[in-house]
C-alpha cells in the first residue's frame, strides 16, 4: 500500500507509470474477463479495510450480479477518526493508485461512473486527486474507450462537510446525492440499491489501493501474506505515548508487542505501557495482557475491539481510562446525526454518566445505568456509529474496572487526570 511512498511525484502520472502504474488495469482489460478479475480478488482473500473486514470479492460479485440501469463505484475517502491520516496520505501522495483500483473495480462489476468522496478538511488531497483525474484522462486511462478498448469509466469528486457519520455507506450515498448525510435502514444494501437506487460498489481508499498489486502480482502472492483468515497487509496510524509515531504498514498477524516496542520504539520517558486503542472512536482499549496477540480481524474482535480504518493510539500509565472513554464518547455524541433516538439520546446520557464518574459525583447505580445504556445503544442504534460507540466504554469497564470503582467509591482518580469534586472518600452503593 505504501510501496510508492517517497518514490513518486504525485502530480506526475509518468512518475506513477514508471513504477508499474496502470500496468494492472491494462493487463485486466487485455487479458482478463470481469469474472476473472473478481475471482482473483476473491482468491486473494482481501477484506475491506474500512472497518468490519467484509470480503471484497464477495461484495464485488454481488454488485456484478445486480440488475440496474447503471452501476457506480464509490471510493470512501471520508477519514474521520481523530488523529488518523492513512487514507489522506495515499490520496495526497499516490492518487493514481486509487484511480487505478477504481477503474479495475468498475471493469469487474460493470460500472461506467465513479465518485471519490473526500472531506473538505483535505484540500491537498482534493487538489491532487483532481490533477490525477485530469492526467489520467489525458493519457487515455480514464474516460471513453480506455486504452483503446470498449470500456469507459469516468470519475468525479464529491467534497463532504466533515461529518463523521458520512463514513457510513448509506449516509455517504445521501451526501453524494446532495442530501443531508444521514444513514438509512438496510436492507436494501448499496450493492443492490445505492446511488440513485442503482447498484453501487463502495470501498474505502486502502481497499481500492490494494487492487492493482493483486492483479499485477497475482492472488496467491497476496494470499500468502498475513494469516489464514486475514490476508495481506494493513496500514496503521501509530500515535500516542510512543517514541516513533507515524504511518506503518505491517502484515496481518503481527503482534501488538512488535508494533509498540519494535516498530514504535516503546514508551517514552520511562513510563509503563497501559493500553492500546484500535479502531478509532468505535474501537476498544486493549491491555498489556494481550500484547502478544496477533493483529487480525478475529483476534481484535475477541478482545472487544475492532480493526477499523487503522487508528492505533498507545497509552502509558499516566492515562485515566475513564477519561479516555469519556473523550471518545464526547466525540461520538457530537458526531451523531441525531436520526435515531438510541444514538442521539443514548450517547448524550452515557457522556453525562461518564462525566459524573470522572468528577467523583457518581454512585454505583450510575455505573449500572452506564452498562445498561451500552447494551441498549449497541443493540438498537440505526447505523455503525451508534452500534459501536459504546466500545471504548465496554472495553475499559472490562479491563480497567478498578479505575471506575476508584472514581465512584473512593472519589479518586488513580492516574491523577480527572478533576475530582471536593467530595472525597465517599462510598455509595445506592
Amino acid at each position: 500500500m505504501l510501496e510508492n511512498a517517497g518514490w513518486i511525484e504525485s502530480d506526475r502520472i509518468e512518475s506513477y507509470i514508471a513504477r508499474d502504474g496502470y500496468k494492472a488495469l491494462l493487463h485486466a482489460l487485455a487479458e482478463m474477463s470481469p469474472a476473472e478479475v473478481i475471482a482473483a480478488i476473491t482468491q486473494s482473500g482481501l477484506r475491506g479495510r474500512g472497518g468490519a473486514g467484509y470480503p471484497t470479492g464477495l461484495k464485488w460479485s454481488t454488485v456484478a450480479k445486480a440488475n440496474g440501469p447503471r452501476k457506480f463505484v464509490v471510493c470512501n475517502g471520508d477519514e474521520g477518526d481523530p488523529g488518523a491520516f492513512m487514507d489522506r496520505s495515499v490520496m495526497e501522495d499516490d492518487p493514481h493508485r486509487v484511480l487505478e483500483g477504481m477503474a479495475i473495480a468498475a471493469y469487474a462489476v460493470g460500472a461506467s461512473h465513479g465518485y471519490i468522496y473526500v472531506r473538505a478538511e483535505y484540500p491537498r488531497a482534493i487538489k491532487r486527486l483532481k490533477t490525477a483525474i485530469s492526467r489520467a484522462e489525458r493519457h487515455g486511462l480514464l474516460g471513453s474507450g480506455i486504452a483503446g478498448t470498449s470500456f469507459s469509466f469516468s470519475i468525479d469528486l464529491r467534497v463532504g462537510a466533515g461529518a463523521f457519520v458520512c463514513g457510513e455507506e448509506t449516509a455517504l450515498i445521501a451526501s453524494v446525492q446532495g442530501n443531508r448525510g444521514t444513514p438509512r435502514p438496510r436492507p436494501p444494501y448499496p450493492a443492490m440499491s445505492g446511488l440513485w437506487s442503482c447498484p453501487t460498489l463502495i470501498n474505502n481508499v486502502e481497499t481500492l489501493g490494494s487492487i492493482a498489486p493483486i492483479i499485477r502480482c497475482g492472488a496467491p502472492w497476496y494470499a500468502a501474506i498475513g494469516t489464514e483468515k486475514s490476508h495481506g497487509t494493513k496500514v496503521f496510524c501509530l500515535t500516542g505515548a510512543i517514541k516513533n509515531t507515524g504511518l506503518i504498514e505491517v502484515p496481518m498477524g503481527i503482534t501488538l508487542r512488535d508494533i509498540v516496542f519494535d516498530i514504535g520504539g516503546g514508551i517514552p520517558n520511562g513510563r509503563k505501557f497501559k493500553a492500546v486503542q484500535t479502531g478509532g472512536p468505535s474501537g476498544g482499549c486493549i491491555p498489556e495482557q494481550y500484547l502478544d496477540m496477533p493483529v487480525d480481524y478475529e483476534s481484535l474482535r475477541e478482545v472487544g475491539s475492532i480493526m477499523g480504518s487503522g487508528g492505533m493510539i498507545v497509552m502509558d500509565d499516566s492515562s485515566c481510562m475513564v477519561d479516555v472513554a469519556r473523550f471518545f464518547m464526547e466525540f461520538c455524541m457530537s458526531e451523531s446525526c441525531g436520526k435515531c433516538i438510541p444514538c442521539r439520546v443514548g450517547t448524550a446520557e452515557m457522556y453525562k454518566l461518564l462525566t459524573r464518574i470522572a468528577t467523583g459525583t457518581a454512585t454505583m447505580n450510575d455505573l449500572s445505568k452506564l452498562e445498561e445504556l451500552c447494551n441498549m445503544v449497541r443493540e438498537t442504534s440505526l447505523c455503525g456509529l451508534g452500534q459501536s460507540a459504546p466500545n471504548p466504554v465496554v472495553s475499559t469497564l472490562r479491563y480497567f474496572r478498578e479505575e471506575y470503582l476508584a472514581h465512584v467509591n473512593e472519589g479518586i482518580c488513580p492516574a491523577g487526570v480527572c478533576q475530582m469534586s471536593s467530595r472525597q472518600g465517599v462510598t455509595s452503593h445506592a
